[in-house]
């Protein structure tokens, strides 16, 4: 099984990241022109904090706030779970399986962000070790 360090080699693109005092418009903003579900908050190279689309439904639209009007600081979750590179993809599903997140910040043994593995990578990651597995076996079978 792949780490998240092979995981992350493979992914293009460059990681989305907001401030903790920017807008909450803003970083929706960023969001949807990356196509993404959550943004890593980054106070110059610090992580701490991470805004997803769920912190956004619940903390600013449930309690009639308006984005323009509301920091990012102020819904950001902050107590912030996150995986070194080493990590396997699965010891990730197991982690965002049991907490009940899609996203984890992948971080190195310094505190430096390396990236973002979302549910999704991890998902079609499993799916492609599996069918490999599976033409394994076919050849195998029929060989």
């Amino acid at each position: 099984m792949k780490t998240l360090r092979q995981i992350l080699a493979g992914k293009s693109g460059q990681l989305v990241t907001v401030s903790p005092d920017d807008q909450v418009f803003h970083a929706l903003q960023l969001m949807a022109d990356a196509n993404v579900g959550a943004l890593l908050v980054l106070d110059g190279e610090q992580l701490v904090g991470i805004f997803s689309e769920r912190d956004y439904a619940r903390k600013v639209i449930l309690f009639g706030k308006a984005s323009k009007d509301t920091l990012v600081r102020e819904i950001m979750s902050d107590k912030v779970l996150y995986v070194t590179p080493d990590r396997t993809v699965d010891e990730c599903m197991a982690i965002m399986t049991e907490k009940h997140f899609r996203h984890l910040p992948v971080l190195d043994d310094k505190g430096k962000v390396l990236g973002v593995i979302s549910i999704g990578d991890v998902v079609k990651e499993t799916i492609c070790a599996q069918q490999f597995i599976i033409q394994q076996m076919e050849k195998y079978i029929t060989g």
